[in-house]
């Protein structure tokens, strides 16, 4: 969740009741409530979308496997450059 934890949820919430005022937080609490749920509907329909382009193998995709935070780019040029000196060694010999 963005790396927020508990603790500093609760600390944007006391600066905002510093920063708008008791007086204008109900309303900003409503506002940005409404944007979540708005992002929420573009979110949801984006992934219609791609379910109605792709059809049935939407389903099957294994999403886990596409996640970026999975790939480190250190071991993805490690990787690459022993893959060459392997290569290299092959054609050499």
């Amino acid at each position: 969740m963005l790396g927020l934890t508990l603790e500093k949820l609760f600390l944007l919430g006391v600066i905002a009741v510093f920063v708008l005022g008791p007086d204008r937080l109900p309303a900003a609490a409503a506002k940005l409530a409404q944007v979540v749920r708005s992002v929420r509907a573009m979110a949801d329909g984006a992934k219609d979308r791609v379910r109605d382009e792709m059809g049935p193998e939407f389903d099957e995709v294994d999403w886990k496997k596409l996640d970026p935070r999975r790939y480190d780019p250190r071991r993805i040029v490690r990787q690459a450059l022993l893959d060459d000196v392997d290569d290299h060694e092959r054609t050499t010999r």
